[in-house]
């Protein structure tokens, strides 16, 4: 089954608002008309407004790094759906390890905060991935197939087809190693069992599956040659467009 290579980049807390305008720019200049594959930013929130003047009209789709899942309230430093949606965002990410590691994100809040993204028209990314302990320990399937079942639980077939999954295996994520392709692939394989399982097959092999960690133009040919790679979530290399252009198309 054919799927869309998507490649996002990720970055992270990075850029002010003039350095977001002039990334964003030559992003568009490299990569803005490509069209055989799907291309997104994801700025900081500050940067939004700007980088979706930017990216508008073009083919480059513009992502926020994380969302709440009310719809409003008293939940001080956090944004809605809707301010996301009002500012021309079209994806968000969820779970990143980032959040699960340092802000307290867990398994029940990942899976709130795609619902509320469904919900709102927002195409979540949805992150999992294990860290080195856990991986040297044995438990990379456990961990994963934990945080997959987690993050779409009590959620329908139709709502699951709207999202993206991103397998970050935490090691790999902004130390300059990156799994092996051999790694990157068996892991994406053995997601779409655990959603071939919990739904079926066909959604299993719909589903994009992006790598994220460490992908960059050197590697990027090999990693999404692999059967079951759809793409990329990009950190460190998304933040030069030169680099970030040659994951996109890679040489």
């Amino acid at each position: 089954m054919s799927r869309r290579t998507f490649i996002a980049g990720n970055w992270k807390m990075n850029t002010t608002i003039d350095e977001a305008v002039d990334l964003a720019k030559g992003v568009v200049a490299a990569v803005g008309s490509v069209t055989d594959v799907d291309v997104a930013v994801c700025p900081p929130y500050t940067n939004l407004s700007a980088v979706a003047e930017i990216v508008k009209d073009t083919n480059v789709k513009l992502g926020a790094q994380d969302v709440h899942w009310e719809e409003k309230g008293a939940y001080t430093g956090k944004i809605s759906c809707a301010m996301l949606k009002a500012l021309g965002v079209e994806l968000v990410i969820v779970g990143h390890s980032e959040q699960r590691t340092y802000f307290g994100e867990t398994d029940e809040t990942v899976n709130k905060k795609v619902a509320a993204a469904i919900a709102a028209g927002l195409g979540p990314i949805v992150c999992v991935g294990e860290t080195l302990d856990e991986r040297n320990g044995g438990n990379m399937e456990t961990v994963v197939e934990r945080q997959v079942r987690g993050a779409f639980a009590g959620m329908a077939a139709a709502d699951v087809f709207k999202c993206v999954v991103a397998y970050e295996p935490v090691w790999a994520i902004g130390t300059g190693v990156n799994a092996t392709a051999q790694q990157a692939n068996d892991a994406h394989i053995f997601i779409r069992k655990i959603l071939a399982d919990m739904y079926d097959d066909d959604l299993a092999q719909t589903i994009v599956i992006q790598y994220g960690g460490s992908m960059k133009p050197a590697n990027a040919k090999e990693l999404l040659g692999q059967s079951d790679v759809d793409g990329g979530l990009i950190g460190g290399a998304s933040l030069k467009a030169a680099d970030f252009a040659g994951i996109v198309t890679p040489a």
